[in-house]
């Protein structure tokens, strides 16, 4: 029988921080997490950046998220290919150094990032809108795509729980169904 964590590890960008509560996607995924169903961490670049802006209950929220701190080596050849599929011309300003500095990150943890930037008609571009060119470096989602992923894993856990009740026997755990 399956366990109820899915030994899945996510990494959350800057602006799903959710400290007003408001991002229903990111709500089930903090559910998740705090039920040890998933693992949520943030890059150091994400921490930082949430707590830049002065505004207390993202400090607060920051605070409360296990982080990674690597230093990202500006010429390991993992950090210049991420720089190269987001920004083809180098990273122009720090914005963009961030941005490469996430993705890196979550890439050298082997997390899935999760993040809502790019890919939008007002900003066509960002890490989400050059994912394709990072695939098999790491695996990019939006707060929405992740949601249906995770419950496509979970649905997937249960379902083989099920089964083996009906095959081996035994019981099934009182989580199943309610993730």
């Amino acid at each position: 029988m399956q366990r109820r964590t899915l030994y899945k590890t996510f990494h959350i960008d800057t602006q799903l921080i959710n400290s007003r509560g408001k991002l229903e996607t990111m709500n089930l995924i903090e559910k998740w997490a705090a039920d040890g169903v998933i693992l949520v961490n943030m890059s150091s670049v994400s921490f930082n950046e949430a707590q830049a802006d002065g505004d207390p209950g993202r400090t607060k929220k920051a605070l409360a998220q296990i982080f990674t701190m690597t230093e990202a080596d500006t010429n390991d050849p993992l950090y210049k290919k991420i720089e190269a599929a987001l920004f083809p011309k180098g990273a122009q300003n720090k914005n963009q150094e961030n941005d490469v500095k996430i993705v890196f990150e979550a890439a050298k943890y082997g997390a899935i990032l999760i993040t809502d930037d790019g890919a939008s008609k007002s900003q066509p571009g960002g890490i989400l809108g050059n994912r394709d060119k990072l695939k098999g470096l790491v695996p990019i989602m939006s707060s929405r795509e992740a949601v249906e992923f995770i419950h496509k894993e979970i649905q997937n856990r249960d379902d083989f729980n099920r089964r083996y009740v009906q095959e081996i026997g035994g019981e099934l755990p009182e989580w199943t169904g309610k993730d």
